[in-house]
C-alpha cells in the first residue's frame, strides 16, 4: 500500500496539513538537522525511507520524506519534537512515526503506523554530502569556488551562496539556480544526491559560471521562508541575478536563470519584468497549471490511489472548494482562520481543535493565499528572453503533459525562442532510472540525468550568446495580474 500512498504530490497536502516549513510546535534546544534513513517493512519485502529535517530561523522545522525505490521525493512531513520525543506525520497518506531521538540525534527509534498497521522502525542518521566530499582522494575541481553573500534590497535581507567560475580568463556566461517549493539549501540535497551541486559542477566544468544560494531562513541566508510568497522569491532571484552580473569574469549580458519546480515559475516571472529580464531561462519541471487546479487535481488523484469511493472523493472536493472560497472571500486572516478551523474540525474525523487552528493558520498564510490564485501563465506573453522547458516522463509530482504544454503555448505569444523536451525515464529530481546510476565503491549513486545535463549546457551555450537589452539594476515592485488558464497540447520528445 505504501507504494501508492507515497506517490501523492506534496502540494496537495497544503489543504489538510500545515506547510512543512512551519510546524506549530517550538524547536528543541538542540535542533535536528540532517537526514535519517531506515527500512520500512512491507508485506512481501521492504523499502528504504529517508526523512529530511531542517531547522528554520523561526524556531520551526521543515520535514520531507523520500522513497528512492519508488522515485518519490520531498513529500511533506509535519515534525513535532518535545525533548527527545519525536512525531512525524504524513496525514494525507495516513502514516505517522512516533518514537525517540537517541544518541544525540544519531538514531530515531519508534513505530511506523499506516492504515491501522504498526511496525517497529529505526532510522539512522545518513552521512552528509560534505562528509562524502571530504574523502581524501577527491580531486580539486577544475574551476574557482567562492562562498558569497549578497543583499536583496527589497526584503533587506542577505542571502548566502556558492559561486563557481570556470578556469580561464573569461568573461563567461552565467546562471543562477532557483530551488523548488520548500526551504532548501544551496545544494538541494536528497539522501546524498546534491541536485544543484551536481548541476553546478557540470556547467562550470563546461564553461558556465553558476551561483546557487540558500533559501530564506536556511543556511547562511536571513529572513523567514514561511512568510514569503512566490512573488517575494522573485526578488531573491533578481538580487542573485544583479549580484552575478557584477562579478569579475562574468559577462553581464549573458546571465540567466535556471529554476526547478516552483523555482522555474519564479524564473519565468523574473523574465517578464520589463528591463530586468535575464538573458535566458531554463525551466526544470515548472508548473503550468493554476495553484487551485493543481491542488484539486492532486487531491482527487491521492484519494483514488488510496481506494476512496466516488462519494468520498466528492465530499473531499466539496471541503476543498468551501475552504478556498472562504479564504478568498475573507481578507481578514483572523476571521478566515477561525472559519477554516471550524470547517476542518467538523470535516476531519479525529482532528483536534489545536491542530485545526494550526492548519487554518497555514492555509491563510501569505504563500497559500498567493498560490491559490496564482497562474503561471499570466505573464508568459511578457517574457523577454529565450526559454528551455525540460520535464521528465517519470515525474510523479509535475506531469509533463499537464504542465509543459500550457507553458510552451503561453511562451509562443511572447515571440521568443522556446524549446521544449520530455526526457524519457527522468523523475522530478532529474534522475534517470536507477539502473543507469553509476557505481561508486560498488554502490549505485543517484546522479543528475546526463541527457538533461548535456541538453542544458548545449542550449545555454548557444542562447547566452544572443544579444539582450542592457539590464536595469535598480529594484522595483513586481505587478502580477489575475490568473487565467489556457489549453494544453503536445511537445516534442527527447529520447536519451
Amino acid at each position: 500500500m505504501i507504494q501508492y500512498l507515497l506517490t501523492s504530490v506534496y502540494l496537495v497536502t497544503l489543504l489538510l496539513l500545515p506547510r512543512p516549513d512551519a510546524a506549530a510546535l517550538p524547536a528543541a534546544p538542540a535542533p535536528l538537522n540532517g537526514q535519517w534513513k531506515g527500512p520500512l517493512k512491507l508485506l512481501g519485502g521492504q523499502i528504504t525511507v529517508i526523512i529530511t529535517i531542517v531547522p528554520l530561523t523561526n524556531g520551526t522545522y521543515y520535514g520531507a520524506l523520500d522513497a528512492p525505490q519508488q522515485r518519490i521525493s520531498r513529500m511533506p512531513v509535519a515534525v513535532e519534537l518535545h525533548g527527545t520525543d519525536l512525531k512525524l506525520r504524513i496525514e494525507q497518506a495516513g502514516s505517522s512515526f512516533v518514537g525517540k531521538v537517541l544518541n544525540g540525534g544519531a538514531k530515531f527509534s519508534g513505530t511506523w503506523t499506516q492504515a491501522g498497521v504498526k511496525t517497529a522502525m529505526v532510522l539512522l542518521r545518513a552521512p552528509s554530502a560534505k562528509a562524502v566530499a571530504a574523502a581524501p582522494f577527491r580531486p580539486t575541481p577544475p574551476y574557482r569556488v567562492s562562498e558569497v553573500v549578497f543583499p536583496n534590497p527589497i526584503s533587506r535581507q542577505n542571502l548566502g551562496g556558492t559561486l563557481t567560475v570556470p578556469a580561464g580568463e573569461g568573461p563567461f556566461p552565467a546562471v543562477v539556480l532557483v530551488s523548488d517549493l520548500g526551504p532548501q539549501g544551496r545544494e538541494v540535497e536528497v539522501s546524498g544526491y546534491r541536485m544543484f551541486g551536481q548541476l553546478a559542477d557540470y556547467l562550470s566544468r563546461h564553461g558556465i559560471a553558476v551561483l546557487r544560494y540558500d533559501d530564506r531562513g536556511v543556511g547562511k541566508s536571513g529572513g523567514t521562508y514561511a512568510n514569503a510568497t512566490t512573488a517575494d522569491l522573485v526578488t531573491d532571484a533578481q538580487a542573485a541575478l544583479n549580484f552575478l552580473r557584477t562579478r569579475p569574469l562574468v559577462a553581464p549580458q549573458r546571465v540567466g536563470l535556471l529554476g526547478h519546480g516552483e523555482g522555474a515559475n519564479v524564473a519565468l516571472l523574473a523574465a517578464a519584468v520589463p528591463g530586468r529580464a535575464p538573458a535566458f531561462v531554463v525551466s526544470l519541471a515548472g508548473y503550468g497549471q493554476p495553484g487551485y487546479s493543481v491542488l484539486l487535481r492532486q487531491q482527487n488523484e491521492i484519494m483514488r490511489l488510496t481506494g476512496a469511493n466516488a462519494a468520498e472523493v466528492q465530499a473531499a472536493q466539496d471541503i476543498y472548494y468551501r475552504t478556498v472560497s472562504t479564504i478568498r472571500q475573507t481578507p481578514d486572516n483572523a476571521a478566515a482562520s477561525a472559519k477554516v478551523a471550524a470547517m476542518l474540525s467538523g470535516a476531519n474525523t479525529g482532528i483536534n481543535p489545536a491542530m485545526a487552528r494550526a492548519r487554518a493558520a497555514q492555509l491563510t498564510s501569505p504563500w497559500s493565499r498567493y498560490f491559490f490564485d496564482f497562474s503561471p501563465l499570466t505573464q508568459l506573453s511578457k517574457v523577454q528572453c529565450p526559454v528551455l522547458l525540460l520535464n521528465g516522463t517519470a515525474d510523479l509530482q509535475v506531469s509533463a503533459k499537464r504542465n509543459m504544454t500550457p507553458l510552451r503555448r503561453g511562451l509562443h505569444a511572447s515571440h521568443r525562442p522556446v524549446s521544449a523536451y520530455r526526457l524519457d525515464g527522468v523523475n522530478h529530481l532529474f534522475q534517470p532510472a536507477p539502473a543507469q546510476w553509476p557505481l561508486v565503491n560498488g554502490v549505485q549513486q543517484a546522479t543528475f540525468s546526463p541527457v538533461a545535463l548535456k541538453k542544458i549546457n548545449d542550449w545555454v551555450a548557444v542562447k547566452s550568446k544572443q544579444p539582450t537589452a542592457a539590464p536595469v539594476r535598480a529594484p522595483q515592485k513586481l505587478p502580477f495580474p489575475a490568473p487565467r488558464i489556457t489549453k494544453t497540447g503536445s511537445v516534442p520528445r527527447l529520447r536519451g
